[in-house]
């Protein structure tokens, strides 16, 4: 397969790109909630002489390939917005309180356009090449869901990729870095913690035991263990998101409940701060007469690039683009050399997937600021460049192409 013949091919389903991209941006749906989104999806597949399957809450996936005898390799893409109402002014806007903030119609786009180029050069694959077209990926649940439900399995897939657009990023729209091996996306995990006190007048506060008082003090101690209890190599970004107590400026309540997330690029951090979590809360409520909870409400790990599939990829990627639109992200490291550079600040429950078979993520510039893609993602006006979804179908498909094809050769 000619690298020049797949981008030329992708560049010729660029008005059905954008019109899937737009007829998504539209009508967003969050979570696992998506029946339009997944009956659009499963239409599209139909349309190209797929035959599409639903996998766990609402997921599809298809294969395609599988007349020659080879490995498979799954491309994934997360169909799911998030609960914003957009204020981009673009003239197909959400028409509901959801947004597409992140991107994921233009992956969910892009992968439709991979099935095609892929369905039309089927004879040709070594192998078979499994799409993953994923639900809740914001909520950090999608993957895990689709895993359970056999996604990596029936043919069993033997390494994956993923790739995220990214806005407001200074590179020239269409550029696609791919990540170094090691880990590409922090862990998350998303707590809260009650504090029971004994609520009482505030006139009196020797009546009672003051969550607020407590909470107080927790949001401030654990702030701490960034700052002392952890060396200058090791990150680790512990926010409050909410605090919810009391409803008078006179009373002491009975509790306080907060929420909140941590973030560590590194698994022994993560259960180490965890750890020390629980028990700074345990002993600060204590200390103060009160008594706390922890939970962990949601965990996802860090995500982690396989380095082999990421050399290969790297390779795959600019003998499709060229090296003027393809580096690997030790090319764009910063002067410092820093092992951490390029690495995406948000979490990525693809990281599941990467925690079974060999995985790898790309991201692919799609705004510049200088040509106004200055809002970042999540942001209520973000936008994104349609430019770039060729590109990205092309890389899909022939990524997938060529590491099938180098597996049937030994390499």
């Amino acid at each position: 397969m000619e690298p020049k013949q797949i981008l030329k091919e992708a560049e010729a389903l660029s008005n059905k790109l954008t019109e899937r991209r737009r007829c998504l941006h539209k009508r967003p749906e969050v979570g696992f909630d998506l029946a339009q989104t997944t009956a659009y999806v499963k239409s599209e597949l139909n349309k190209i002489g797929c035959t599409p399957a639903d996998c766990g809450k609402a997921g599809v996936t298809v294969s395609i390939g599988g007349k020659r005898p080879g490995k498979v390799f799954l491309l994934r893409a997360d169909m799911d917005a998030l609960p914003i109402r957009e204020e981009s002014g673009e003239a197909f806007s959400s028409e509901n309180e959801n947004m597409h903030a992140c991107g994921h119609d233009l992956h969910t786009a892009m992968l439709l356009g991979a099935a095609e180029l892929l369905k039309a050069h089927e004879d040709e694959i070594n192998g078979t090449v499994k799409l993953m077209f994923q639900p809740s990926e914001e909520t950090l649940e999608g993957a895990n869901d689709m895993i359970g439900a056999g996604v990596l399995e029936n043919p069993k897939v033997d390494a994956a990729l993923m790739i995220h657009v990214i806005s407001a990023m200074p590179l020239p729209a269409g550029t696609v870095v791919v990540c170094g091996g090691g880990v590409s996306a922090p862990g998350a995990d998303f707590f809260s913690i009650k504090i029971s006190g004994k609520g009482c007048h505030g006139s009196m506060p020797n009546k009672g035991v003051d969550p607020i008082n407590a909470a107080a003090h927790i949001v401030t101690a654990l702030q701490t263990v960034s700052a002392r209890e952890l060396s200058v190599s090791q990150d680790a970004v512990l926010t409050f998101g909410s605090i919810h107590g009391g409803n008078a400026p006179n009373i002491i309540p009975d509790s306080v409940e907060l929420t909140g997330s941590l973030r560590t690029y590194d698994e022994e951090v993560r259960n180490f701060v965890k750890k020390r979590l629980t028990e700074i809360v345990s002993g600060i409520a204590s200390t103060l007469r009160a008594e706390a909870e922890v939970s962990f409400d949601k965990e996802c790990p860090v995500l982690e690039n396989d380095a082999q599939l990421a050399h290969s990829t790297a390779v795959y990627v600019k003998e499709l683009l060229g090296s003027e639109k393809a580096f690997s992200q030790e090319e764009l490291s910063s002067p410092s050399g820093s092992k951490k550079s390029g690495n995406s600040l948000g979490s990525e429950d693809f990281s599941f997937v990467s925690r079974r078979v060999p995985s790898i993520m790309l991201s692919l510039a799609a705004g510049e600021p200088q040509k106004g893609f200055v809002h970042p993602q999540h942001h209520p006006k973000v936008m994104f460049d349609e430019s770039v979804l060729p590109a990205g179908s092309a890389v899909y498909a022939y990524t997938a192409m060529r590491w099938l094809e180098d597996r049937e050769k030994g390499e």
